[in-house]
């Protein structure tokens, strides 16, 4: 009797991560490919190559060579390059290996977004006219210089928000006539429910004002659909109006004729006061102190949550501030509908779609994610630097499944049948869920 082949031989080396740099990325190319010999007679498939996949460069890495090669795999590009593309996107334009079939692009950098500008700011959007594959959420960021009002609005969706950088101040009424007004600054969020009209306005704690992210519960959204009071009323005959609030009709001489959506003005009092009112101020607060909150601390960054369990108004959106440190990844995990915006570092994402198909993304600050509900992924920072994100998702309370626990929490002997693993590293699996974690 022949006895079981040899286990396949891989290769030996593999690239280290950049010492000097802004990238943990290899210099050094790849081997050329792993020899698989045959499956044991208890296998039915070949192992899986032992292949390293690191992005072959990073983006402030000097004189590297964009080509579309990997290994043994690929070649030159002969034809005239977008550099600035290729040097952003290594995992596109030489993948790894384990990539395969086809997945939507689930990138989009805000500054491919086109950009409303304004006497007083700007707001530019990301929906599914650009990023089809983020079909349940959308997002605006917007900049408001100091004193300038984002005019009073509302929306047929939900608006959660995260404060960037500066402090606004917001107003609002609920339909039972109760009133709110609250400031909120740099790393604090705010949600407004459907249908709920409220005003944001920047302070002058900074001078140059304020800037946030807005996020609304649906793909389709567009921040040129809002309903605005300015461009309400001027669609409105004069008499209309005038019988409405019971006055004359000269006292809307003035009124805009077209809408002004963000327009300057002069920065609120910070002590302003929401109007006395006889039903009442608003009971659950529209806003959230994120910034006051200590994150939890884990072995390879931190985590923020906030759902509706402590953000009791948030109904329908979820998120969490997310750090991921250098050689670190947010692990693996399928989820709910995951909108992301990164805001400080470099990472890169692989989202497994199933049947075979995989795809990997490069994401920088200003850039947003997307990956759907069930498709595995992770978040690994590829950087020398800290990895800061917004994980967002179209829920109230903010859940995920971890790879790690879940084969924790599996009798071993079913892993073993699957992946072959022994009882050490199965022994090291963890049983809590691990959401950030240092390299092994």
């Amino acid at each position: 009797m022949s006895s079981a082949p040899a286990p396949p031989v891989v290769s030996s080396s593999s690239p280290g991560p950049v010492v000097n740099g802004s990238s943990s990325l290899p210099q050094s190319s790849e081997p050329s490919s792993t020899v698989i010999s045959a499956p044991a007679a208890s296998e039915t498939v070949p192992y899986a190559s032992d292949d390293p996949n690191y992005p072959l460069w990073g983006i402030t890495e000097s004189d590297p060579e964009y080509e579309a090669i990997r290994g043994s795999l690929g070649a030159t590009v002969l034809g005239p390059q977008n550099e600035y593309i290729n040097m952003q996107n290594p995992d596109l334009l030489a993948p790894p290996t384990t990539d395969a079939g086809d997945v939507s692009n689930a990138k989009w950098p805000f500054g491919l977004s086109h950009n409303r500008l304004q006497t007083g700011g700007w707001a530019r959007q990301q929906n599914v006219e650009v990023m089809p594959f983020a079909t349940s959420m959308a997002g605006v960021n917007m900049r408001l210089e100091a004193g300038a009002i984002r005019e009073l609005h509302w929306h047929k969706t939900a608006e959660w928000a995260y404060m960037i950088n500066g402090s606004v101040q917001l107003t609002s009424v609920n339909s039972d006539g109760q009133n709110f007004l609250d400031t909120v600054n740099t790393g604090d969020l705010w949600y407004f429910p459907p249908g709920i009209p409220h005003s944001i306005q920047a302070t002058d704690d900074s001078p140059a004002g304020a800037e946030f992210l807005l996020v609304f519960d649906d793909g389709s959204f567009s921040e040129d659909d809002t309903f605005l009071l300015t461009d309400w009323l001027a669609h409105v005959p004069k008499e209309v109006i005038a019988k409405n609030f019971q006055t004359n009709m000269s006292a809307f001489d003035h009124i805009p004729g077209e809408q002004l959506y963000i327009f300057p003005s002069s920065p609120p009092p910070s002590d302003a006061q929401a109007p006395e009112d006889p039903q009442g101020q608003i009971p659950n607060p529209f806003t959230f102190k994120l910034s006051q909150v200590q994150p939890t601390q884990l072995s390879g960054g931190s985590v923020k949550i906030v759902d509706s369990s402590t953000f009791t108004v948030a109904t329908a959106i979820a998120a969490a501030e997310v750090t991921v440190e250098p050689g670190a990844i947010r692990c693996w995990h399928p989820t709910q509908d995951e909108w992301s915006y990164f805001l400080y570092g470099e990472g890169r994402i692989t989202i497994f779609a199933a049947s075979g198909n995989a795809r990997t993304f490069n994401y920088e600050p200003g850039d947003i994610g997307f990956v759907p509900a069930s498709f595995g992924h992770y978040v690994e920072n590829t950087s020398n630097t800290t990895l800061r994100y917004l994980e967002i998702f179209n829920s109230d309370r903010f859940q995920d499944v971890s790879l790690n626990q879940w084969l924790a929490l599996t009798p071993p002997a079913l892993v073993k049948a699957h992946l072959n693993l022994d009882d050490e590293t199965i022994d090291h699996l963890s049983k809590t869920k691990p959401i950030v974690v240092g390299p092994a």
